[in-house]
């Protein structure tokens, strides 16, 4: 079955080409802190009750009930953009829920996958917005490619990766095993010119599983500049005393599927990290395991203009 997006208007006499469209909603929590806050009061306590649809727009895609729409669209210089658990990405006019471009995925049905969503995508825009990818939108998917689209046109930004997209098991230390053990579930996150992205990796089916580097590609490009792998691997590594175990720093995951959130004028990212693999199991894995607790929240300062590389663990 198609999945259906629907918005409501308030009912105010007006046509719904005449509401006020000046709010826009640029990334997954409004802004990249995430508030989820917009300054608008065309609804309020008074109006609420009288919300009627106002259309309705069906993606095309075909998901059966393993996939799950959970997108929150963005929107930017007047255009919805929304993905769809096989990747694909639509853009809409907000007014009326036509379809302006549609992407279509590279996600395959002929796969399963454990977790099988796409809770959306980021937008960048650059000094020269009108040239060809001059803005761009962001898909990160369950089979682990991350691909640049032009957001005007939906096309693939060719300069960017390898004909528009990069593989995200190309550098991995530990390779998935099959193909949902890695991959991708939650929005990229844009700050300056980098696209930032993590991952999801499947739990308890091995301790070297594929490792939850959070890594920040350029937005041009597509070539990596930043990384940042939670489990320390060398010896002079922030934390590296606190996994104990011959095998402690081979572990994989502590990965970070849900949603970042940034402050991009200290040049921060923050990161919330998963468990390392085996999920629940922690024997090979003594100690502390800094940066790789479940539940913990780590702040990632990269340098992005200076390249140097801070963290630091809140539990």
């Amino acid at each position: 079955m198609s999945v259906i997006l629907a918005l409501a208007a308030a009912l105010s006499g007006q046509s719904i080409s005449a509401q006020r469209t000046s709010t826009e909603w640029p990334a997954y929590g409004r802004d990249a802190g995430g508030s989820r806050y917009a300054p608008i009061s065309d609804i309020d306590t008074g109006n609420v009750k009288r919300l009627q649809l106002a259309w309705i727009t069906r993606t095309g895609d075909y998901v059966t009930d393993r996939g799950r729409f959970e997108a929150t669209p963005i929107m930017v210089d007047g255009t919805l953009f929304l993905s769809t658990p096989l990747g694909s990405v639509l853009a809409l006019d907000p007014a009326t829920g036509a379809v302006r471009w549609k992407y279509d995925g590279p996600v395959s049905l002929n796969e399963d996958y454990g977790d099988f969503a796409n809770r959306g995508v980021a937008a960048w825009k650059g000094s020269n917005s009108l040239a060809t990818c001059g803005q761009r939108i962001f898909v990160a998917t369950v089979n682990a490619q991350l691909s640049a689209l032009d957001a005007r046109t939906g096309r693939k930004c060719q300069d960017f990766g390898r004909g528009g997209t990069v593989d995200l098991t190309v550098g991995l230390r530990h390779k998935p095993e099959y193909h949902w053990e890695y991959g991708v579930t939650s929005p990229p996150i844009v700050v300056r010119d980098f696209v930032i992205v993590g991952s999801a990796v499947a739990d308890n089916h091995r301790t070297d599983a594929p490792e939850g580097v959070i890594r920040a590609f350029d937005v041009h490009t597509g070539a990596l500049r930043r990384s940042f792998d939670p489990v320390p691997r060398t010896p002079g590594e922030p934390g590296y005393y606190t996994w104990k175990g011959p095998e402690a720093h081979n572990t994989g995951a502590a990965n970070a599927w849900s949603v970042f959130s940034a402050d991009p004028a200290r040049d921060l990212v923050f990161v919330p990290v998963g468990s390392a693999s085996p999920d629940f199991y922690g024997g090979a894995r003594l100690g502390d395991n800094r940066n790789g607790v479940c539940a913990a929240w780590s702040a990632w300062s990269q340098g992005l203009q200076s390249g140097s590389d801070s963290r630091q663990l809140d539990g």
